[in-house]
């Protein structure tokens, strides 16, 4: 982060494009950034440097799943990158949801009871994700059209209590 405050040169140029009418917005995507080497507060001051009060940042992503609780716990509590971000309006995605296809094959079948009996380990991998406080979207990819069609159904599905992330959470540590 000390050398993004020191040289701006990607928010000053983004901002340019935004004024300029090429882009309408634009965010930043990391896997780690949010682990203490930034904050959604050092973004917007960034921002607002480049950019002045009116900024163009509108996102944020980064990834969040059963592996990757943190943000999860954090925005259980009402902190960290995800409750940062929806008090300041912006945007957020997140990614790796399933770990880059890992998680179907590392989440029990007890596991799968817990965060919504019925559902395959890979849909109930994806309820917590998708369902964490401050998620607005998920960024899922596949080849297979079964698999396309489990999420549908999952993202359609009502959240999880809170309750039950706080289980989870419990259960795998955070």
């Amino acid at each position: 982060m000390a050398r993004t405050r020191r040289n701006p040169s990607a928010f000053t140029a983004l901002e340019a494009e935004a004024r300029a009418g090429r882009i309408g917005g634009y965010g930043v995507a990391t896997w780690t950034g949010f682990d203490g080497a930034l904050s959604v507060a050092d973004l917007l001051k960034i921002a607002t440097h480049c950019g002045g009060r009116g900024h163009h940042l509108s996102a944020i992503q980064l990834p969040v799943s059963l592996v990757m609780l943190k943000p999860v716990a954090q925005a259980l509590e009402g902190t960290g990158p995800l409750a940062e971000a929806t008090a300041a309006g912006l945007d957020t995605f997140i990614s790796a949801p399933l770990h880059g296809g890992e998680l179907p094959t590392m989440v029990t079948d007890e596991l799968a009871r817990l965060i919504d009996p019925g559902t395959t380990p890979a849909e109930a991998a994806l309820r917590v994700t998708a369902y964490t406080p401050g998620v607005n979207h998920v960024l899922l990819g596949s080849g297979n059209a079964q698999h396309w069609e489990a999420a549908q159904r999952v993202l359609a599905l009502p959240p999880l209590p809170d309750k039950t992330l706080h289980e989870v959470i419990d259960v795998l540590g955070a």
